[in-house]
């Protein structure tokens, strides 16, 4: 039996160098430092302040919602809760003139949304991925009304429309006496009006999203397209536009959710005033209007979260199916 005498290299190559072991030990310290008392505190500050935060004014509130909905109350005291079951949904849907208006104007919210600024923020969308000149700066202009608050944009086209001196009425000479055109006053005209400003910013919107997209798309397709002869608009058609599928999908359920949630816009033009009555309006004038019914104003909120989770829960479900497929 032979024993085999390591060479000088070997053992220099089974002894790890100095600065190698060093560094691994300061790896070592550094993943213990992160581990200290007060690390863990602060992580556990800076993550549980939000959740309880989030649980207390989303889940708790809404699951609040939903007892109140079957109750009625005029928020003075909890002695004065009393439970009357299902008579809240059955004086909602029979007995209330502003509740069927009301889904026609957030259905007609959600049409004019998904036809008109969709498609518009889908060509700015193809236009600014042609790597134009000042890029940038269009998507800045574009995508301002989404980050500007809702009370600013409104603020902004009540001016537009003022009867007075508005700059609609100013163009088209609708602003001497006698012959004013009352844009948010007029239940005619108010609804049409209020939809042209929430367009201007949702055409935004919709241009990031296509815009993220678009970006995706194998610039491999693009180049095999031209090489087959396809012109631009074919290319887009047969080749670009059906792999914004999923883009497709997220743009639909957002915008479905736009039109469910629309208020702020309403509440700053003329306050839910006779044409522009909306689901989300209801809610707020039945809590804290005059009247005070929060168990009827409750219903109406659980009736918008139906409809909501019937949008949001398929979208979820076809979404975790996808991610346990890749």
């Amino acid at each position: 039996m032979t024993t085999e005498i390591p060479t000088k290299s070997q053992e220099a190559a089974a002894v790890p160098p100095p600065g190698r072991a060093s560094e691994k030990k300061r790896v070592q310290q550094g993943h213990k430092r992160l581990l200290t008392r007060r690390d863990r505190i602060t992580l556990a500050f800076m993550a549980g302040v939000p959740t309880i935060l989030h649980v207390l004014l989303v889940w708790v509130t809404a699951l609040a919602s939903i007892l109140l909905a079957f109750t009625t109350w005029d928020g003075i005291g909890f002695d004065s809760i009393k439970w009357v079951g299902l008579d809240n949904f059955k004086q909602l849907f029979t007995d209330n003139p502003q509740f069927w208006p009301a889904v026609q104007h957030n259905v007609i919210w959600f049409v004019v949304l998904i036809l008109i600024p969709t498609p518009f923020g889908l060509f700015l969308a193809v236009q600014l991925d042609k790597k134009i000149r000042f890029t940038r700066i269009y998507q800045t202009a574009f995508f301002l009304p989404v980050v500007i608050s809702m009370a600013c944009i409104g603020f902004v086209w009540q001016l537009i429309y003022n009867p007075d001196t508005g700059l609609i009425n100013s163009i088209i000479g609708a602003n001497k006496p006698g012959h004013y055109i009352d844009w948010i006053g007029d239940p005619k005209l108010n609804l049409w009006a209020v939809l042209i400003a929430a367009s201007w910013r949702h055409a935004g919107y919709m241009m990031i999203l296509y815009l993220a997209g678009l970006k995706s798309v194998d610039p491999s397709l693009r180049e095999a397209s031209a090489l087959d002869g396809a012109n631009e608009w074919q290319t887009f058609k047969n080749v670009i536009f059906p792999t914004l599928r999923p883009t497709n999908t997220v743009v639909l359920v957002v915008t479905i959710i736009e039109a469910l949630r629309a208020f702020d816009l309403v509440f700053v033009f003329n306050k839910g005033a006779q044409g522009t009555e909306l689901l989300s309006i209801l809610v707020t004038n039945n809590i804290i209007g005059e009247s005070s019914r929060i168990g009827y104003g409750s219903a109406i909120a659980v009736v918008l979260l139906v409809i909501s989770l019937i949008v949001i829960i398929p979208y979820l479900i076809a979404t975790f199916r996808k991610e346990r497929r890749a």
